[in-house]
């Protein structure tokens, strides 16, 4: 299947290209920057087009990811363009306009969904991201679509464009506006954010990391999303009147009033003890790394980028509250606390298994007759340090003592102190090593 990504050198819908493509899918993506093109389809093992309309009349599906307020306009370019029993899609925050402009444009015999993915391209796959599919018509490639996202374990919620925009008014122009008002009063204000967060409590350093992925993002997509939504003013508007009278009561010590609006606002969250568990679970997280990280301190740790995928493995030197000093050999690290994760001792121990060179030793002791040959396998293999083990050689003969026998071990380990493991091992428990 081929797969078209309008806008498909950066952002997002980079993002989508890299993800197809991994999932085996042929994809062609086009870009204004046509060097930036060529070297993102590179990247990826992607095909660059300069052209839109050729890219789509080559796709099976059509996907356009480029700002919102050139998503119309690229519609009305690409739509009439699509094949036959082909599929157009967009991934825009407002769903309205798009979906009016693909019925009216697309192609005879061709086909549409708008969709809005509800994350960036920070994310490192689909799994417990939410995608909202917005159909406007009976649809052939609906339940496809549906079930590629849903064993990519994304949570698909199927809806109208219009029901769409006004939850979007909610949970993306309200929430989006609130957090970088509560920025721009820090800053207006002078607020020294890292002083503030030492006299903090967890919830607020969570609000501030939820504020700052808000306020981190392109400040131009961030106007587009408040001011294309349809709703958005209406919301905006409600939100700042409402702020206002509770401010009114707070400065003419209207008590009861304040305690009555914040009470029916408590109550018309859905469900508090849940909403509590849930951000108790969240600082939680937030604490548990940088814990194990202190406990770890003179071990051998792995640690991987959450954004790269990146691991780095070596001997964790020290630890504060944002850096973990890592050497691996000569190299010293310093990792920011909050990109990286702790593998766990499984995950470190399958990633040396699958990166590093490992060694291969011939280990031969003497055992008397009554040791079973299977056991000391079993109990060399169970060795951290040890990959694999396999007996070559059980030998008896004039060299070795009456009642004995020489057992000889194939090892396969990460490095030559693993060996000197092994002889210790066999040592203690009275073997001969030959």
């Amino acid at each position: 299947m081929i797969i078209s990504i309008i806008g498909g050198t950066r952002g997002l819908g980079y993002w989508i290209a890299r993800f197809l493509r991994k999932e085996g899918f042929r994809v062609i993506i086009t870009g204004r920057d046509h060097e930036a093109g060529r070297s993102a389809a590179a990247r990826i093992g992607a095909e660059y087009c300069p052209a839109n309309v050729r890219a789509a009349s080559l796709a099976d599906v059509v996907v356009v990811s480029v700002p919102i307020d050139v998503t119309p306009d690229v519609l009305r370019e690409v739509a009439p363009h699509v094949r036959a029993g082909g599929l157009l899609m967009d991934v825009t925050s407002v769903k309205e306009e798009p979906a009016r402009v693909m019925e009216r444009f697309i192609a005879r015999g061709a086909h549409y969904i708008p969709a809005h993915p509800m994350f960036g391209p920070r994310v490192s796959s689909l799994e417990g991201q939410v995608v909202v599919l917005t159909p406007t018509r009976d649809n052939p490639w609906l339940e496809d679509v549906i079930r590629f996202l849903e064993e990519r374990k994304a949570r698909v919620i199927v809806t109208d464009p219009s029901t769409h925009d006004r939850m979007m008014s909610v949970v993306q122009v309200l929430t989006h506006f609130a957090y970088i008002s509560i920025a721009a009063t820090l800053e207006a204000e002078g607020v020294d954010i890292r002083e503030s967060r030492k006299f903090a409590s967890p919830i607020y350093n969570l609000m501030i990391d939820t504020i700052a992925r808000i306020v981190a993002q392109n400040p131009y997509l961030a106007y587009s999303i408040q001011t294309h939504n349809t709703y958005g003013q209406e919301m905006r508007d409600s939100f700042l009147r409402t702020a206002a009278r509770l401010n009114d009561m707070l400065r003419d010590g209207l008590m009861d009033d304040f305690v009555s609006g914040m009470s029916l606002a408590a109550k018309n969250i859905d469900d508090v003890e849940a909403s509590l568990g849930r951000s108790d679970k969240a600082i939680d997280a937030l604490n548990h790394d940088l814990i194990v990280l202190r406990d770890s301190v003179g071990q051998e740790i792995g640690l991987r980028h959450i954004y790269s995928g990146k691991v780095h493995v070596g001997v964790l030197e020290s630890v504060t509250p944002d850096y973990a000093i890592l050497r691996s050999g000569k190299r010293v690290m310093k990792l920011k606390i909050s990109n990286i994760t702790v593998l766990s001792e499984d995950e470190l121990r399958r990633w040396k298994v699958e990166n590093l060179d490992l060694r291969v030793y011939d280990v031969s002791a003497v055992f008397p007759e009554s040791v079973d040959p299977g056991v000391i396998e079993r109990m060399v293999g169970l060795l951290d340090c040890v990959v694999e083990v396999e007996v070559v050689d059980v030998y008896r003969g004039p060299q070795i003592p009456h009642d004995h026998f020489s057992l000889t071990l194939r090892v396969k380990v990460f490095d030559r102190e693993c060996y000197e493991e092994i002889l210790k091992v066999l040592k203690g428990i009275g073997a001969s090593i030959r």
